[in-house]
């Protein structure tokens, strides 16, 4: 005689199926431009105000802008291609990274707090940041680039959904 036993259903680990929102890019894009935009600004008003050291401050600007520019323009379309998010009945799941890749898997049980974040440059994109708090030494999971509604939606979510599932977080 045999006995039938339930068996845990075995969970298949793949890639996330959701996509940023595509104005992730000019978001990415503006933060890239701001990064390089403030130092060249700066090394430009010095170059003017200080003649003796004209050309050794106007030189690492121009040397900014041309590193800054291909960066902005082409780094942006690469990180969208490459970042994923998806909530699922049991785990939230994040690919990112640019040249070193990084999944993140965050059972349902595992999560501790769910917040929502939208930066000034975020806020004039229409964006917003979900992260997802775990009782992991990795750290919170961040699923950015959202529209603010689909980051509310998913924040909403995972508290019900959280709160629903057994486990302890920790």
């Amino acid at each position: 005689m045999t006995t039938s036993h339930s068996e845990p259903a075995e969970v298949r680990l793949r890639p996330p199926r959701n996509e940023v929102d595509p104005r992730a890019v000019a978001w990415w894009r503006a933060g890239i431009a701001l990064t390089f935009a403030v130092p060249v600004v700066v090394l430009v008003v010095l170059g003017l105000l200080i003649e003796p050291a004209r050309f050794w401050l106007l030189m690492p600007a121009a040397v900014l802008v041309l590193a800054g520019l291909p960066l902005a323009l082409l780094l942006p379309r690469w990180w969208f291609r490459l970042h994923r998010w998806e909530v699922t009945d049991t785990a939230v799941y994040t690919r990112s990274g640019y040249f070193w890749q990084e999944w993140r898997v965050a059972p349902l049980s595992r999560i501790q707090t769910v917040d929502t974040q939208r930066g000034p440059l975020e806020q004039h994109y229409g964006l917003a940041t979900v992260t997802v708090t775990t009782a992991s030494a990795k750290g919170a999971v961040k699923i950015e680039g959202l529209d603010q509604q689909t980051a509310a939606d998913v924040a909403e979510r995972l508290t019900e959904t959280t709160q629903a599932t057994a486990g302890d977080a920790t």
